[in-house]
């Protein structure tokens, strides 16, 4: 009995940790790309592992993705500085709220790539319109979530520090703010994957240097195998730093709720 459980246990333990379904998804590249067998149209994961080094070795993926990195942090960062006091001002304050929520509804429709062009006349076409349209990204999930975060504050808990004496200043630093920080963690998160995906759509449009520039030359020079090795990096890449953000959570959010 205890080694069936053992054995549940590890088989439990290899599903949850995704090598399976790695294993799968590489396996169904092979098979297509070998049935296929045209580099050009669908390059084999040993292909693309071959590009990757030779991009590596020339310094071209190093350079590609510290300026995709620097677009995304400073993008993604400026986001979180305007977007939570701002959600957490709007979402504590219902005729803010009232005046705000028309407007956002209206512009977080809206997505950044429409507006490539017109960042571009008024920021030009160098690295401000590109973290501009990153932190436009980045910037609704923050601040849709934690106006959410504030709303879903139990009022039971706000009447009874109020109850106790507590001016609304106290009230809302020691709850209301505590009470949105799961939600804005979940917006943060969200914003980051918002600033990954827009960083690779404007530099494919606008870009000299980059993931996404790196991806969208390949066909200049018909290297199918260096657009997935960006997207393969790029992929990588996101997955670590949402990995990174989720540790980090459970570290040192775990008792605000976050999992």
């Amino acid at each position: 009995m205890e080694n069936n459980k053992t054995k549940s246990s590890a088989i439990q333990k290899i599903l949850k940790c995704g090598i399976i379904s790695w294993v799968i998804i590489i396996a169904i590249w092979t098979l297509g790309a070998v049935s296929i067998k045209d580099e050009y149209f669908l390059p084999s994961p040993k292909q693309t592992l071959i590009s990757i080094k030779l991009l590596i070795e020339n310094g071209t993926l190093w350079a590609d993705i510290a300026a995709s990195a620097g677009r995304v942090i400073k993008g993604w960062l400026l986001a979180i500085v305007f977007a939570v006091p701002l959600g957490l001002l709007v979402g504590n304050f219902r005729v803010v709220r009232w005046l705000v929520e028309p407007i956002l509804s209206f512009f977080r429709f809206v997505p950044a790539i429409a507006l490539t062009t017109l960042f571009l006349m008024w920021f030009g076409v160098g690295e401000e319109s590109k973290v501009a349209l990153i932190f436009y990204a980045s910037f609704f999930p923050m601040f849709v979530n934690t106006i959410a975060g504030v709303a879903s504050t139990d009022k039971q808990l706000v009447e009874a520090a109020s109850c106790m004496g507590a001016k609304k200043a106290r009230v809302f630093f020691t709850v209301v703010v505590p009470s949105a920080v799961s939600n804005i963690y979940t917006g943060i998160r969200l914003g980051l994957s918002s600033a990954i995906i827009c960083v690779i759509a404007a530099e494919m449009l606008v870009g000299s240097d980059g993931l996404g520039y790196l991806i969208n030359s390949s066909k200049l020079y018909y290297k199918t195998s260096w657009a997935f090795a960006g997207i393969v990096t790029l992929a990588v890449i996101g997955f670590a730093a949402d990995r990174l953000l989720q540790f980090i959570g459970r570290k040192k959010l775990s008792h605000f709720g976050v999992k």
